[in-house]
């Protein structure tokens, strides 16, 4: 069972591709061009330019706050953009939702598998709720299930999972649509270094099968600095700085590291205010987290 990218599925752009000027249609895998929002009088957003090419694993670095997740959300079709274009593979994402999501898999920061589900029947789920063709469907789903190396639980209940089975069985539910664009927010959260090293493996085998790009943010400098090509450093709503890992090291001197990096570029602080959150986002996040542990 291949999990190759479908590019047969999704249908083929209008004329004016993406709507980013000078840029023909399937100029990149991401593209975002003045990307805003705001919650209230609160810029979460700020006017974010972002090009990530096909087959390149690109993280989205930042502290708390800084706009990660609601870029994501943007690029994903979950918020609609108040000023600014995005697309994925040259198709605009608030114009052709639809054609978008068909293209992206999306691995959320809070657990979205069922714990009083099986395996196998979470991903049939999502099988269904991504549209995969009724006649593919089985095939998928074993293929995704075995991907992950979940073959052999995937008929007992999540909630006898571990942490690490979870967030493997998270990417299936990804994989079942065969995506060309994987999206990963915060994919090891909670997680202990073995089942970290476990879901990057994972994710590496995948990248070795399928010609297939992924979009990460994390909070672990050494995920980024081993396993992304580029990377970019968000901060207030805005990028501050976009290149190779070795590069944004060498730009601050001989011993640099990420963490460096990192705390040039946004204070040296995890913690931040420019996306505002209830007590509700908060306690979902520690239960996650506790979940995972």
């Amino acid at each position: 069972m291949s999990l190759q990218p479908d590019s047969t599925a999704v249908a083929a752009p209008s004329p004016g591709g993406d709507g980013l000027a000078g840029s023909p249609p399937g100029s990149g895998a991401v593209r975002c061009a003045g990307l805003t929002y705001r919650f209230g009088e609160h810029t979460a957003v700020d006017h974010v330019d972002l090009q990530i090419t096909p087959g390149e694993t690109f993280g989205l670095l930042g502290p708390n706050g800084a706009g990660k997740t609601t870029t994501i959300r943007m690029l994903t079709t979950l918020l609609k953009p108040m000023a600014g274009t995005v697309s994925v593979f040259g198709t605009d994402a608030a114009a052709y939702p639809m054609r978008v999501r068909r293209m992206i898999g999306y691995v959320p920061q809070l657990l979205s598998a069922d714990a009083a589900l099986t395996g196998l029947e979470n991903v049939e789920l999502f099988g269904r709720l991504f549209d995969v063709p009724r006649k593919l469907r089985a095939e998928r789903v074993e293929g995704a299930l075995a991907a992950m190396g979940l073959t052999e639980a995937a008929r007992r209940l999540v909630k006898t999972y571990s942490g690490g089975m979870i967030r493997r069985l998270e990417l299936a539910q990804a994989l079942v649509s065969a995506p060309r664009l994987l999206v990963l927010d915060e994919p090891t959260v909670g997680l202990d270094p073995i089942a970290r090293s476990g879901v990057w493996e994972f994710i590496d085998r995948l990248r070795e099968s399928a010609p297939i790009t992924v979009l990460m943010t994390t909070h672990y400098m050494d995920e980024a600095d081993t396993y992304c090509d580029r990377v970019s450093l968000m901060h207030a709503g805005s990028i501050r700085a976009t290149g190779t890992p070795g590069m944004l090291k060498a730009m601050l001197g001989a011993g640099a590291t990420l963490d460096d990096v990192f705390r040039h570029y946004t204070g040296g602080t995890l913690d931040g205010d420019s996306e505002k959150g209830s007590i509700r986002d908060v306690r979902r996040a520690r239960r996650t987290a506790r979940r995972l542990g």
